[in-house]
């Protein structure tokens, strides 16, 4: 008689703790990697690349916020930690930003970028504070 084969169960925060770590790493590379070498001729969208950095914020705020919380156990969470996590998202796309000025011969940084990035750090904020931090109704 053969053994049960056991399933190798990876946990919920290890998961949302590597996804962080990795769109940390991606939001990093794309936002220093220079893109003097790819033709965008065909994309002329005006300020696709706020929206992208929109983007890119408001979900590094969400999934820190997971990775936090261990996929949103709100009993492990405090709102006041949400706020920790925009002001870091906040923080750290400025410093992207002065990176991209300083450290890049390509790339310049953009207020607007920053202005951007802190955007999309508060929507994902009030995001989680709307999915996560709200009673339920009675009806």
């Amino acid at each position: 008689m053969q053994k049960p084969i056991k399933k190798l169960l990876v946990p919920k925060a290890f998961v949302y703790k590597f996804l962080f770590i990795s769109w940390m790493m991606f939001v990093t590379f794309f936002s220093l990697f220079s893109f003097s070498d790819v033709d965008t001729s065909t994309f002329n969208i005006p300020h696709l690349d706020k929206a992208i950095h929109f983007t890119f914020y408001s979900v590094m705020v969400i999934i820190s916020f997971l990775a936090k919380t261990n996929g949103g156990v709100v009993k492990l969470a405090s709102f006041k930690g949400v706020i920790y996590i925009m002001l870091f998202a906040i923080l750290y796309g400025i410093v992207i930003e002065v990176f991209q000025h300083m450290a890049t011969t390509d790339r310049h940084g953009d207020i607007l970028d920053a202005l951007a990035n802190s955007c999309g750090a508060i929507v994902g904020m009030f995001f989680i504070r709307t999915r996560f931090f709200t009673k339920p109704s009675l009806k």
